[in-house]
Parts: structure tokens; C-alpha cells; sequence
């Protein structure tokens, strides 16, 4: 049996491949990592299933740093984007297996074109879905406040764009005054969706605070666009309460996050121009009216000026036209005061004098009414008198001002009065009195001893 060594059987792998794929190949994948390193591109390239997304075919594949050179600046300045996970490329090959490092495919060329229709594809998917939902114009349909002054920034903060755009609106030449508020986030590279997205979630829980939103983006690679056209992005920007701005710094191409936001500038520094600019226009505006009122204001006064002068000289004419009609007015009212104050009074003099004749019967029989009824309280009260009580043999025994009805509210050495027809006497209790016997019992047949 023959035997092989490990350099020999590659070799003979090498030159089969050379045989059988003798020249160069255009083929379409995706890439699922793009690296440089030591000016080399290393990449490696993916198939997936249409309808599945699972991978059919991988491979590697190199860019040497002579080709590398020369491809690169060309693609990143049609494209406006870097090399990165998840595009779609479409690269001239040729085959290579080395013994060592086994097989590769080394990239010859890489045409934008391709690269460009497939993010236009993705472009236009992101715009359909959007467009279905319904939110592709929701933010653009917002009003700029006319006092826009309260801004939240999304960049990075040490983007030399966001130190810009701060300068701008800081030294405007109106003297307009602005407060910006920094929410900091990644403006390239993969983490771009994400910064920007948690960015956007803190300025909605303080929503009220401001009056727009700027995201802008200066300083950085004019290539590394690819994160401001994501679907989550656009969706968030779309369905945002307040207007977006955005300043992220191309005008090669629009990002969807260009063509859903409210107002796309390329710069930071024309974001912050035009927030200048719409102030002016709202000052503008306020100039404009108040000229307005004051023509306004100064044509209604030299009117009323002239109508015054009018009215100035037909007051003697009017007044005396007036004065006339009040006289006439006042003298009819004179003369019917005159005839109702005379009825009043012989009416009022009628009744008097039936008054007259009536009273003195009136009095005479209530006079005698209340003499009668007043006998009649004179007799039932000799009645009621205690004097007379006593002029029949009764007496009254009060002690401490109070008659003595119960001899149990007497002690001893109570004094009480006696009173009888022809004075009072004074006693003094000297032992407890005796109970009062009941109804039909003869009393006790002498007095205690002591009581006087």
C-alpha cells in the first residue's frame, strides 16, 4: 500500500484545484465577518437558505494588502460603507489551496454596484414595512414648536461634530439662547442601533422637558453608516413623540433614518443652523405682526381721531337737540308727579277721615272689654290670695324660704317659720319628725317634748 505524506497529499489537492478552476470566478455571498489586519482583509463568506436563513455553505477568503489597497477606498467612497457582518458582497475570486494553510479563496476585486442594489433592496424593505405599518411619515408630521430652545442631542461626546454644533448654537448671532442636554451614544460601528435606541428611550421618560431631538454624528468615518438603516431604528425614530432631527454628517445617499426623521441636514453644524434659522423666522414672524398691529393700531386711531372731530362739532347741535327733548321730558314728568301726589294725598285724607270715625266706637267697646276682663283677674286672684288662706285658720310653715310640705326634709335644729293669720312664729326642730299617718288614723295624741 502506498503511502502519503501530509505536504505530498495537499500538494496534489493544490494542483488538482489549479487544474480544475483555472481562473477567476465572480461570486455572490454574505459576509458573516470582515477583519483587517496587517493591511490583509480576512473574511469569511456565508450561504443562507431563501426561506429557512440557515447556512448552506461557508468559506474563507483573503484580500492581500496590495489588492487590498487598491479595492477598499473605491468601494467605502461608492458605497459610503465599511466592510462589515451581514452585507452582501460580490467578489472576484480564484481559488487557492495551500499546504500549509489550507484552502482559501483570494480576492481579486469587489464590485459596489452589487453591494449598492442590495441596500437599496434593504432600503426598500425597511420603507415598505414602515409604509405598511402605517409610521413612515408619522414623524414628519409633527410640528417644530415655534420657541424650539430645549434640545436633546444623541452623539458621541467627544464627536468632534457635537462640539460643534454646541459652539454654533451657543455663539448665534441673534443672541438666541438654547440648552442642550447630551444623551451620549456609539455613532459607528455595530453598536450604533442600540446606543441610539436607549438614547431615544431616555429622552421619552422625560419627553416633556424638550422641545425636538438632534441626533448628530461628525467626526467619525463617512463609511461606517450601515447602523442608521435598521428596521428597529427607523421605527423607533418614526414613532418618536418629538421631532427628529438628524445631522450624521453625508450627503452621498440618504439612510432611512434620513427619510423618516422630521427634518434631514448633513451636517451637525447646519442642524444646529437651522434650529438658528426657524427662530429667526418665528422672530421674523413676530416682527412682521407687530408692524402689522402698529399700522393696524395707527390707521384705527387717526379714524377715531377724524370720527371724533365730527362728533366734536355736531355735540353743541346734539346737546342742544338733546336738552330740549329732556326739558319737554322732565316737565311731563313734573306735571304727572304733580297729579299722582295729589291723589295720593286726597286718597290717603279719605281714608284718614273714615279712619276718624271709626276708631273712637272701636276704642270705647275694647275699653270696656279689657275693664271686665280685667275684674274678672281681679277676683280669681283675692281668691288665690294666702292671706285669705290664713284668715280661715290655716297656716304656712316654710323653712329656708321654702313651704315644708314632707316633715322628712326637716332635721334637727332646723329653725322654721310658722306663719298664721296675725303673724309668724319661729321654732326650732328638736328631734326627727314624726311620719305623717296614713289616711284614716287618728295622729299621735301629744306632741314630742322640745318643740316649741
Amino acid at each position: 500500500m502506498k503511502k502519503y505524506s501530509l505536504y505530498d497529499l495537499n500538494r496534489m489537492v493544490a494542483e488538482a484545484i489549479e487544474t480544475a478552476l483555472p481562473g477567476e470566478y465572480w461570486v455572490e455571498a454574505e459576509l458573516s465577518e470582515a477583519r483587517v489586519y496587517g493591511g490583509h482583509c480576512y473574511m469569511e463568506l456565508i450561504q443562507k437558505a431563501p426561506r429557512t436563513n440557515t447556512p448552506i455553505a461557508k468559506a474563507s477568503a483573503k484580500c492581500w494588502r496590495s489588492t487590498w489597497a487598491v479595492i477598499h477606498p473605491h468601494f467605502e467612497r461608492v458605497t459610503g460603507q465599511q466592510l462589515h457582518a451581514g452585507m452582501k458582497v460580490l467578489l472576484l475570486v480564484a481559488p487557492q489551496f495551500h499546504e500549509n494553510y489550507g484552502f482559501s479563496w483570494i480576492v481579486q476585486d469587489i464590485d459596489p454596484a452589487y453591494t449598492m442594489g442590495d441596500m437599496a433592496r434593504k432600503r426598500q424593505e425597511i420603507i415598505r414595512i414602515l409604509t405598511d405599518e402605517g409610521v413612515l411619515t408619522l414623524n414628519k408630521e409633527l410640528t417644530l414648536p415655534l420657541f424650539a430652545n430645549r434640545i436633546a442631542v444623541i452623539s458621541s461626546a467627544n464627536a468632534a461634530g457635537y462640539g460643534d454644533f454646541c459652539n454654533q448654537l451657543s455663539d448665534n448671532e441673534y443672541g438666541f439662547v438654547f440648552h442642550t442636554q447630551l444623551f451620549p451614544s456609539i455613532m459607528q460601528g455595530e453598536g450604533v442601533e442600540q446606543g441610539i435606541i436607549a438614547a431615544l428611550n431616555a429622552i421619552n421618560e422625560r419627553v416633556g422637558e424638550f422641545d425636538c431631538v438632534v441626533i448628530a454624528r461628525g467626526g467619525g468615518a463617512t463609511s461606517d453608516l450601515s447602523g442608521f438603516d435598521t428596521l428597529d431604528l427607523a421605527r423607533n425614530v418614526a414613532n418618536f413623540p418629538l421631532p427628529v432631527i438628524t445631522g450624521i454628517g453625508h450627503d452621498r445617499d440618504e439612510s432611512v433614518l434620513d427619510m423618516i426623521s422630521h427634518t434631514r441636514v448633513k451636517t451637525p453644524t447646519a442642524a444646529a443652523a437651522f434650529l438658528i434659522d426657524h427662530l429667526r423666522q418665528v422672530l421674523d414672524r413676530i416682527d412682521s405682526a407687530a408692524q402689522r398691529i402698529t399700522r393696524t393700531v395707527g390707521r384705527r386711531m387717526e379714524y377715531e381721531r377724524v370720527r371724533l372731530a365730527r362728533l366734536s362739532q355736531q355735540i353743541p347741535t346734539l346737546f342742544s337737540v338733546v336738552k330740549t327733548r329732556h326739558e319737554g321730558r322732565v316737565a311731563q314728568l313734573y306735571t304727572r308727579l304733580a297729579s299722582a301726589v295729589a291723589r295720593r294725598i286726597d286718597g290717603s285724607r279719605h281714608q284718614i277721615d273714615r279712619l276718624a270715625i271709626r276708631i273712637p266706637p272701636a276704642l270705647e267697646r275694647t275699653l270696656t272689654r279689657e275693664q271686665h276682663r280685667l275684674e274678672m283677674l281681679s277676683q280669681r286672684t283675692s281668691a288665690l290670695d294666702p292671706q285669705r288662706v290664713l284668715d280661715r285658720g290655716y297656716s304656712i310653715t316654710t323653712h329656708n324660704g321654702h313651704a315644708v310640705r314632707d316633715p322628712a326634709q326637716l332635721h334637727p335644729g332646723d329653725v322654721i317659720e310658722t306663719r298664721v293669720q296675725k303673724g309668724t312664729i319661729h321654732s326650732r326642730i328638736l328631734e326627727s319628725p314624726l311620719p305623717v299617718p296614713p289616711r284614716g288614723k287618728a295622729p299621735s295624741p301629744t306632741l314630742p317634748e322640745g318643740r316649741e
